[in-house]
């Protein structure tokens, strides 16, 4: 088994993670309109972890969004980048999800990211994070609101109530992508829109509670991991 490496100079601490967010925030590009719904091809990104034997698995799935067939698909493998701290989870995945889009073989596309872009308590999760590194689009669907508030969205599918910080500031969205089924957490990572960011997410998501591209990569992502340990 090949472990990918840590970048060199990656952050090992709070301060200096922090100031890193604090250095690219300021680049993240929100409102852009991306690519219309069901063209050209999506990629989902996740990751699982092994504490136990300090291993995290990446896992990049690329759909054609027309056809939600899957087009590619890639995986890594290496040593955990960074302790876990709430707000922080980005630069514990990132080396690793890095590496499996590199791997793909193909133009990514849209990315959506298990987790956070705006939505963030620093407005910049992991989604903001990675589009800023890579220039892709990216956005963040997670499956709760971490520190955010939001009003019930109605009960049909496609409902949505804004997902708000202390001040009343809209961060992202609560989208209901199946009815009666609790919502997912939609944000803008980078170079894309809210409005955008949502009709994306219904779109990937005609059968489950989460989008398509988030389901295969989980799969990929733990079955990787399994690999790994096996192979130890």
């Amino acid at each position: 088994m090949m472990l990918i490496d840590i970048p060199d100079g990656w952050p090992r601490d709070e301060a200096g993670a922090r100031a890193v967010q604090d250095g690219l925030r300021g680049r993240v590009i929100a409102g852009e309109p991306g690519p219309p719904v069901g063209t050209g091809r999506v990629t989902g990104v996740d990751v699982a972890y092994d504490d136990e034997r300090d291993l995290v698995a990446a896992a990049a799935v690329t759909l054609d969004a027309a056809t939600l067939d899957v087009v590619a698909r890639a995986t890594a493998v290496g040593r955990v980048a960074f302790p876990y701290v709430p707000g922080l989870l980005a630069f514990r995945e990132l080396p690793a999800v890095l590496a499996a889009l590199e791997d793909l073989g193909t133009p990514p596309g849209l990315v959506v990211c298990d987790g956070y872009g705006l939505a963030h308590p620093r407005r910049f999760g992991l989604a903001s994070h990675l589009g800023v590194l890579t220039g892709l689009r990216t956005i963040g669907v997670a499956k709760n609101p971490f520190v955010f508030r939001h009003d019930d969205p109605g009960p049909q599918r496609g409902a949505t109530a804004p997902l708000t910080d202390g001040d009343g500031e809209e961060v992202g969205r609560a989208l209901r992508t199946r009815t009666d089924v609790k919502p997912v957490y939609v944000s803008v990572g980078h170079r894309t829109g809210l409005d955008a960011a949502c009709a994306h997410t219904l779109h990937l998501t005609p059968r489950y509670r989460v989008p398509e591209t988030t389901r295969l990569a989980d799969r990929l992502c733990r079955d990787a991991l399994a690999a790994a340990v096996r192979s130890l």
